[in-house]
């Protein structure tokens, strides 16, 4: 039971990240595929996190008494990724619009059919 209690940010990472990809692979609907690889990528920002911080450290400013210092370079790497995140799902959901107007449906196997009929 100690080992679940002391590593459950890594049990939360993997739920999250099979989660994530068990919607991309199970849906037909592009906004759930989108919404699934969101998740999963939510689960790499805390896979991230979780390594970067070391317990007992503080930030890095150098100090009188303090020995352990977490690393930064992890969380600037996160919020990098966040903002890259955030624009390739908005450039996801503007595809997505774009051929809900063409093909009257976001659903996948409906708009294959559509373009085999052509």
């Amino acid at each position: 039971m100690n080992f679940i209690n002391d590593y459950y940010n890594y049990w939360i990472v993997v739920f999250l990240m099979m989660t994530g990809f068990y919607i991309v692979i199970s849906a037909n609907n592009l906004v759930k595929k989108i919404v699934g690889l969101n998740i999963f990528q939510t689960s790499v920002f805390m896979l991230y996190i979780s390594m970067g911080k070391i317990s007992g450290g503080t930030a890095p400013i150098v100090a009188e008494g303090v020995t352990q210092y977490s690393n930064p370079l992890p969380h600037v790497l996160i919020l990098t990724a966040i903002v890259v995140g955030v624009a390739t799902t908005a450039v996801g959901l503007s595809l997505i619009v774009r051929i809900k107007r063409a093909y009257g449906t976001v659903e996948e196997n409906e708009f294959e059919n559509k373009d085999d009929a052509i």
